[in-house]
This record gives structure tokens, C-alpha cells and sequence, in this order.
């Protein structure tokens, strides 16, 4: 199925296709600040509707660049790697268009502990 996602004012927007049957609440140190609830995808399935002109963060171990809006600050996706090395893109649902994330069971992951 085909879905659109932006960040608050538009400024980073993109489209990716799945099925999306869950959603990953994490509860390391930034994703229980931001509140995110991720969805993961091959990158190649991600596609901009506009150029990213965004701000990144990577910490911890530097495996994950976090792609945030410069003007309205929110978290849109994460981008690293499989462990078989596919690019991959954690998708926030939160900013995903027409999709009722009541609908979605919800799985908690330990982060704190990795």
C-alpha cells in the first residue's frame, strides 16, 4: 500500500509503499524523548517528494542518522542498515497521512539495554 509522510510544515516530505502491521516503540534515550512510533523499510522503498534539506543526529554508536526538520524540528525517519547490511529506513507513523495508529499494535523494544 502506498503512503505519503511529511515532518509539521512540509519541508521534508516523501512517499514509501508496505503493509504495515505493527509499529516499534523504543525506549533508549532519544526515541523516549521524541515519541516515535517507527516503522522499518528497505530505504529503497522511501522515495523524497522534495530535496532533504534537513538536520541529521547520529550518537551512541553512530549506526543511525536520524533526519529531523530544521524549521519545525520534527523526527520524520532514521536511516542505517540491516544486519545483513540492507539499507533500511525507520519510518515515524506519526507523520504518516490517513493512518490510524490506534489500529496498529504497538511493540515495545528494551533500547536502554542494547
Amino acid at each position: 500500500m502506498p503512503y505519503t509522510a511529511s515532518c509539521h510544515c512540509g519541508q521534508t516530505a516523501f512517499e514509501f509503499e508496505g503493509d504495515i502491521q505493527q509499529a516499534l516503540a523504543c525506549n533508549c534515550s532519544i526515541c523516549q524523548r521524541r515519541g516515535s512510533l517507527l516503522w522499518f523499510a528497505p530505504r529503497s522503498s522511501l522515495k523524497l517528494l522534495k530535496p532533504l534539506q534537513d538536520a541529521t543526529y547520529q550518537f551512541h554508536k553512530h549506526q543511525i542518522t536520524h533526519h529531523f526538520c530544521p524549521t519545525c524540528g520534527i523526527h520524520t525517519f532514521g536511516e542505517g542498515k540491516a544486519p545483513d547490511g540492507t539499507a533500511m529506513a525507520a519510518i515515524n507513523l506519526r507523520c504518516v497521512e490517513n493512518i490510524d495508529l490506534n489500529a496498529i499494535p504497538v511493540r515495545h523494544h528494551d533500547g536502554r539495554a542494547m
